[in-house]
């Protein structure tokens, strides 16, 4: 066997290695073996062919490695194979060396030229070493920095966004704006449909909006801040950034899925702002079954090795099909341990109403930002009412009571309850 192209995993993890896992669906009498080696080929010299100026030196330095192969199921004998397609995990290990810390040219290697080397993959996760990981400063706050930011609240933080999502000029915006403070929110951020039109600039949505932060602290004693959205085009966002900074912005949204990862790292490198990253779109990437890549590594550990500091987190509960497990997986490689790179605040998204509070508080913890959207601004008593319900919720939850008994008598909770039914933790 190829000791160059092939290698056993111990040998590689002590290395400058990136390491690629891969799903491969192939018919049954294709060679997985070989098919592994043309794409760890294929993906960085770029081809199998003898051909001038590939030199040993430069296979033993620059060229993939296969590092395993696992068979779905687990067949060892001829006889136990009995489809017609057979599934795979391949690994495949890439010299970091080619990549640095570009991100872009890090998934062109990993992804980008599979076309070439015929093999339909998706992309499970990327393995990343320490000598790899210290080249980014990831997230600048971090999820004690976030809650110190908020305040210092040992509690879950509450955000909403402003509805309608676009049409609002910065005045209009503020009064519900305004309203929604009223009632107890830590964050407020823009929907992420809403940029930079003519009729709402955001350094305008900032100056009105801290008008109304101001006008509600004195009346509540909180404070609330807003996270304004500066995604753009990658020739306009460091201006958006400077503009919002300088008109007194709390903090910066990124839609990372529509920007890309290296663009978000750009603006986390460049910012003192805490960034909320969203991934609106992101779903492109990740359904397909034989392509892009998995959903934690999309919506999770890229997004905080760019610079995040709260990533939008979708749910199984909102609508949306995405499996329970990809929702932990994502959470959970924002927050575990990883190296020196602190974690990220998930922002949970997505069929967030009181009802539901002590179902998120109790599945993934309360270092956490509960985005409620219709809940908050849909609640017949108003954006405040709808605030306070969330608030009420959170407070019961966190106090350890039994929720249907401490709900009773709290006006705007037991009206929030009567529309989105508790769902027991």
């Amino acid at each position: 066997m190829d000791s160059v192209l092939y290698t056993l995993p111990e040998m590689i993890h002590k290395q400058n290695y990136v390491v690629a896992s891969y799903y491969i669906k192939l018919p049954k009498d294709v060679d997985i073996l070989k098919k592994a080696g043309t794409l760890a080929v294929g993906q960085t010299i770029g081809t199998w062919i003898p051909i001038p100026g590939i030199t040993d030196e430069i296979r033993e330095k620059y060229m993939g490695k296969v590092v395993n192969v696992f068979d779905i199921a687990p067949a060892e004998l001829s006889g136990q194979v009995t489809e017609e397609e057979r599934q795979y995990i391949i690994q495949i290990a890439y010299p970091a060396v080619n990549f640095g810390n570009d991100l872009p040219l890090l998934i062109t290697s990993l992804l980008g030229n599979d076309a070439s080397t015929s093999a339909q993959v998706k992309l499970l996760d990327i393995e990343f070493p320490e000598e790899f990981v210290n080249k980014f400063k990831g997230p600048q706050f971090g999820i004690d920095g976030i809650k110190e930011f908020a305040g210092n609240k040992e509690r879950p933080l509450l955000l909403n966004m402003i509805k309608p999502c676009t049409g609002l000029t910065p005045k209009e915006g503020a009064r519900i704006f305004y309203e929604t403070a009223l009632g107890g929110v830590d964050f407020i951020k823009d929907d992420e449909l809403l940029g930079n039109p003519d009729y709402s600039k955001p350094e305008d949505r900032v100056c009105e909006f801290k008008k109304a932060a101001e006008a509600a602290f004195e009346k509540t004693g909180e404070r609330v801040r807003y996270f304004v959205n500066v995604t753009s085009g990658a020739a306009e966002i460091l201006e958006n950034v400077k503009r919002v900074e300088e008109a007194g912005a709390d903090g910066i949204m990124i839609n990372f899925s529509a920007v890309g990862y290296s663009v978000l790292k750009q603006v986390a490198e460049y910012t003192r702002l805490p960034i909320l990253g969203h991934m609106a779109g992101t779903g492109m990437v990740y359904e397909g079954m034989n392509n892009g890549m998995a959903s934690p590594l999309a919506a999770g550990k890229l997004a905080r090795l760019s610079g995040a500091d709260i990533v939008m987190v979708n749910t199984p509960y909102g609508g949306y099909p995405l499996l329970h497990q990809k929702y932990i997986q994502t959470i959970a490689q924002l927050t575990l341990p990883y190296y020196n790179v602190k974690p990220c605040m998930p922002s949970i998204g997505g069929g967030v109403h009181p009802g539901m509070v002590e179902k998120y508080i109790h599945e993934v913890g309360s270092d956490i930002v509960l985005a409620a959207g219709g809940a908050v601004q849909g609640h017949p008593g108003g954006a405040a009412a709808g605030a306070r319900a969330m608030r009420q919720a959170i407070d019961i939850v966190m106090s350890g009571q039994d929720f249907e008994e401490a709900a009773k008598g709290k006006e705007e909770l037991e009206t929030a309850l009567a529309l989105w039914k508790y769902q027991k933790a």
